[in-house]
């Protein structure tokens, strides 16, 4: 049987299926078999041996290349579907076929995989190089004459085939220059060790602004963003800030192939996800380690919503600045939002030590040094550590940097720590009998008078074990490392008993005593704005998500109030 009239091989030059092809596959959509549908429109066409089946799973299988080429992500939900529930696609699918019809032109991306564009048996030479992407492929045409030989099965012709591709769509290459780093960079450095191509250190970024208005004489990014971090004097907020601002830059350039100037607010959006989830995890998560260790990464874990909403505050006031200053033209960080980051939640309990757990703590680092092996030294400094953080509430960074000078007498005999906290705030911190007791204990144990007027008021509170008389201080990395080693301690030592217990210690860092001092003070019956001053905080609203329920006391307290009905 011939085709209705109209009906014949008319393919379009870009691989889109004929009209028979098309009403072959509507004829299937309607309910006819294969074999039927094939038969009635596709007669002329049928190559003897080949399978109507086959011939429709085709015409499916093109269409679904084409919406792919069109990064058409929506369309190719909508065609890829198992066959046996074609009658619940049929019109959907109807609405996709017109859909591709009136599309642009499909345009290369450098992301896209090679099977896109390519013959199946060079994309299959191809995959198995392990060359996926027209970026891997790009990078390796033009470097060498024959660059084809190293690839088996792929041949003089297919190759010749491949180089036409690329010299019909030149942006290829010239693309694939700015993602060279990211093919060759394998290890995450700090961006003072990073070698950046002149395409992606900034000097011709996308949203730079005319030289001639700019008042930074910075030539590129990383001069850009050093010169707002000069600003801020607090070595801990300048500290904090370099850290974001580096983590953006690394993957920038390595993830995306772009200029920190360069990025657009997808880039942001992108930016958003991957702080939550850093992939791929062994090249940018691994414990806090010194800058100049091999293993140093900017991650420890993936960022809570709160923390994500942080850093990327810090980025807006960072790209901000610098269009104040004209160095940029444009905020992609501009109204990216975080879902869950808002301070009125209640703090997670999963962050906070209850007292049963505490006390476990403690238990534990009283046996340190002859139940688990821990030098004399190292098992007091602990203990101590412990015991303050818990009893003052403060921060890691203000309790490493603490010293005996800053700690003052008033006219009632209480004792205040001095200090200057987050934002370049000065403050005192309450120093309870609790902290008061851990201090003149630690420091008989490392020979240092507990008289206040004999002290040296540069001593540090917390030493570093190799000082010299005491007087060289423990840095925030080297005390993260040896809280988390106890923790991780504690959780090997109470993991037959307590399970969940012993996965909430391995998870657990220094500050998570700041949370758990502020929810235990509270439930003592300290009052509100009396933590909230102790932390620091800004406001009540801050302090109040460590007010916690007690759910054990509500679900009674409901179960009495509405307990079973009469029987």
């Amino acid at each position: 049987m011939s085709p209705p009239p109209g009906l014949g091989n008319d393919k379009r030059a870009d691989g889109f299926p004929g009209e028979a092809e098309l009403a072959a596959l509507r004829g299937w959509y309607a309910g006819l078999s294969s074999r039927e549908s094939a038969a009635q429109y596709l007669e002329t066409q049928k190559v003897s041996g080949e399978s109507s089946r086959g011939i429709i799973g085709g015409i499916r299988r093109q269409l679904t290349r084409i919406a792919r080429q069109r990064h058409r992500a929506d369309l190719v939900a909508l065609l890829d579907h198992p066959a046996n529930e074609r009658a619940r696609h049929a019109r959907t699918v109807a609405h996709a076929i017109e859909a591709l019809r009136i599309a642009p032109e499909p345009v290369p991306r450098i992301t896209d995989d090679v099977n896109l564009w390519l013959s199946v048996r060079a994309a299959n030479a191809l995959y198995a190089q392990d060359i996926k992407t027209l970026a891997q492929l790009t990078v390796r045409v033009p470097r060498r004459r024959r660059w084809w030989t190293v690839v088996p099965g792929l041949g003089a012709q297919g190759a010749r085939q491949i180089e036409v591709f690329f010299a019909a769509h030149p942006q290829l290459t010239e693309r694939a220059r700015e993602l060279m780093v990211s093919e060759t960079v394998q290890t995450v450095v700090p961006w003072e060790r990073l070698q950046v191509p002149e395409e992606l250190n900034g000097t011709q970024g996308t949203f730079r602004g005319p030289p001639s208005g700019c008042t930074l004489s910075a030539d590129n990014d990383y001069e850009a963003v050093q010169a707002w971090l000069a600003l801020h004097e607090s070595s801990a907020t300048k500290r904090a800030y370099r850290k974001e601002a580096e983590r953006l830059i690394l993957w920038a350039v390595l993830e995306r192939g772009r200029a920190l100037s360069s990025l657009t607010t997808e880039d942001a959006t992108a930016y958003r996800g991957f702080l939550r989830n850093p992939t791929p995890r062994s090249r940018w998560v691994g414990p806090p380690q010194t800058r100049f260790s091999a293993e140093w990464r900017p991650f420890a874990a993936g960022l809570s919503p709160r923390s994500t909403a942080y850093a990327l505050t810090v980025i807006g006031a960072m790209f901000r600045w610098l269009i104040e200053q004209r160095y940029v033209v444009a905020n992609p960080f501009a109204g990216i939002k975080v879902r869950g980051s808002s301070r009125s939640t209640p703090m997670d309990e999963g962050r906070v030590f209850s007292e049963g757990e505490w006390a476990i703590i403690r238990a534990i680092a009283n046996g340190l040094e002859w139940s688990y092996g821990w030098k004399l030294a190292a098992a007091q400094r602990l203990r101590f550590v412990l015991d303050f953080a818990y009893a003052t509430g403060l921060r890691s960074s203000e309790f490493v940097g603490a010293t005996l000078g800053q700690i003052e007498t008033d006219a009632q005999g209480d004792h205040w720590l001095k200090l200057v906290g987050k934002g370049s705030k000065a403050g005192k911190v309450t120093l309870p009998p609790l902290a008061r007791v851990a201090l003149d204990h630690y420091l008989m144990q490392r020979g240092v008078p507990t008289t206040p007027a004999m002290w040296k008021p540069s001593t540090p509170i917390i030493a570093d074990l190799q000082a010299n008389n005491g007087q060289d201080r423990i840095t925030s990395t080297r005390l993260w490392s040896v809280t988390k080693r106890f923790f991780v301690t504690s959780a090997d030592a109470i993991e037959s008993e307590s399970p969940k217990t012993a996965e909430k210690l391995r998870r657990a860092s220094p500050h998570w005593m700041r949370h758990t001092h502020a929810t235990h003070a509270l439930a003592r019956g300290a009052e509100l704005t009396t933590v909230r001053d102790n932390l620091r905080h800004a406001s009540v609203s801050t302090t109040s998500v460590y007010l916690h329920t007690d759910q054990a006391k509500r679900a009674r307290q409901m179960r009495d109030a509405f307990g079973s009905p009469n029987a």
